[in-house]
């Protein structure tokens, strides 16, 4: 069976992400973690359910939760999750190399 892991950047930024909510509801952070482990436990029964990413980072996929899009991959049958992020951000920005490229 399928398994997920977050990595240290995706952690942070659902840190931020929680810190935001909370500023408006506690009841928006929990439903946004209801939200979020629905998500998790779609994922690990369905990994290809994600749009393609491809053009950003290899093997790269991404679902929408609330505004904001979290992008994985899949290492052998596991789901490493990337990052969680604004569907407004430059999701370009994100996977640059570090020598600007």
């Amino acid at each position: 069976m399928s398994t997920y892991k977050l990595t240290d950047e995706a952690l942070q930024d659902l840190d931020e992400i929680f810190n935001y909510l909370s500023g408006y509801s506690l009841d928006a952070v929990d439903r946004f973690l209801d939200a979020l482990e629905k998500k998790y436990q779609n994922l690990v029964n369905f990994p290809q359910m994600g749009k393609s990413y491809e053009e950003l980072a290899p093997q790269l996929r991404g679902v929408p939760i609330d505004g904001y899009i979290l992008l994985y991959r899949l290492v052998g049958e596991d789901i490493e999750i990337l990052r969680v992020v604004s569907g407004y951000r430059n999701l370009k920005s994100l996977f640059l190399d570090t020598d600007g490229s």
